[in-house]
C-alpha cells in the first residue's frame, strides 16, 4: 500500500499520516513513513522519543550528501549534475524506527512555481521514485499541499492520494486545486478525509460539497490532539476516537485495493 497524504497547511494531514502509520504497524505490517513537509513534524505526531528525533535531519538539507550524489552544490540552478543520483541506501541510513514505524524526513525544495531544476530537487524526486518502487509493505508520504514530489512515471505505484480538509469552503477550494494537480499527472485515485469535524452538520457539509472526490472518513475535532502534542506523546495513543476513525479508514482502503 502506497499512500500520499496532502492538504493545506494546518488541516491535520500529519495527524492522519501518523494515525495510519501506527494502525498499519500495529497490524504487523512493515511501515515506512516519509515526511515531505517543509516543516517536518511527523516524528512528534508519532510520539517518537527525543533521542530518536535528534537523529533525524531532512535529506533536502544535507548539502554534502546532495553534492556527493549529484555532483553539484545545493542552491545552484542549471549547469550539469546527475538527475538520477544514487539513493538506495538513504532510507536505512537516515531513518529511525519506533514501534515498528520507520521514519524518514525528506524536507522540501522551494519549487518557485514552474519547478526547480536543481540538485536538491533531483535528489528528492529520485528518492520518492525509489520509495515507491521499494517492497515496503506500507509507504506513507506526508506531503505538502501540492504533488510536486510525484510525477507521471510514479503515479501507477501510488494506491491513493488522500486529501485532508477542514469543513470549510476555503479548505475544499484547496482540495480542488490539489485534485487538478493530481489529474494533470494522471493520478485519479483520490480520497477526501474531513478533519476537525465537530458535529453531524459539518460532516454532512463535507459529503455534500466534496469536489467529486469520494469521502474516506472523518476525524472528529478533539482538543486532546493539541494536548498530545504538548505532552510529546502519540496522538494514536492519546485520542481513541481518532484512532478508531483511522482504523476504519485503513480497512476501507484495504477493501478498495482488493476490489
Amino acid at each position: 500500500m502506497k499512500l500520499a497524504i496532502s492538504g493545506k497547511g494546518g488541516v491535520g494531514k500529519t495527524t492522519l499520516a501518523a494515525l495510519l502509520a501506527q494502525v498499519y504497524a500495529d497490524e504487523g505490517r512493515q511501515v515506512l513513513a516519509a515526511d515531505a513537509d517543509p516543516s517536518p513534524c511527523l516524528a512528534g505526531a508519532l510520539g517518537f522519543p527525543d533521542e530518536l528525533r535528534a537523529k533525524l535531519r531532512p535529506i533536502a538539507e544535507m548539502d554534502a550528501l546532495i553534492e556527493e550524489r549529484t555532483g553539484a552544490k545545493p542552491g545552484t540552478v542549471g549547469g550539469f549534475f546527475t538527475i538520477n543520483p544514487r539513493v538506495d541506501d538513504i532510507p536505512e541510513r537516515f531513518s529511525v524506527v519506533n514501534r515498528n514505524v520507520r521514519l524518514l524526513e525528506m524536507g522540501a525544495v522551494d519549487l518557485g512555481g514552474s519547478g526547480c531544476i536543481c540538485p536538491e530537487s533531483a535528489m528528492l524526486k529520485t528518492l520518492v521514485t525509489h520509495l515507491l518502487f521499494r517492497k515496503d509493505d506500507i509507504l506513507i508520504l506526508d506531503m505538502y499541499a501540492g504533488v510536486e514530489h510525484l510525477g507521471r512515471a510514479t503515479v501507477d505505484f501510488v494506491d491513493a492520494l488522500v486529501i485532508v480538509v477542514e469543513p470549510t469552503r476555503r479548505s475544499l477550494g484547496t482540495a480542488v486545486q490539489i485534485k487538478q494537480l493530481a489529474n494533470d499527472i494522471g493520478l485519479k485515485r483520490l480520497w477526501l478525509v474531513g478533519n476537525k469535524v465537530r458535529n453531524q452538520d459539518e460532516a454532512d457539509f463535507l459529503r455534500a460539497e466534496t469536489p467529486g472526490i469520494p469521502v474516506l472518513g472523518m476525524l472528529p475535532a478533539d482538543m486532546a490532539v493539541q494536548e498530545a502534542d504538548r505532552l510529546g506523546i502519540a496522538v494514536y495513543d492519546h485520542v481513541p476516537a481518532l484512532r478508531e476513525s483511522a482504523q476504519a479508514m485503513a480497512a476501507l482502503l484495504a477493501e478498495e485495493r482488493e476490489a
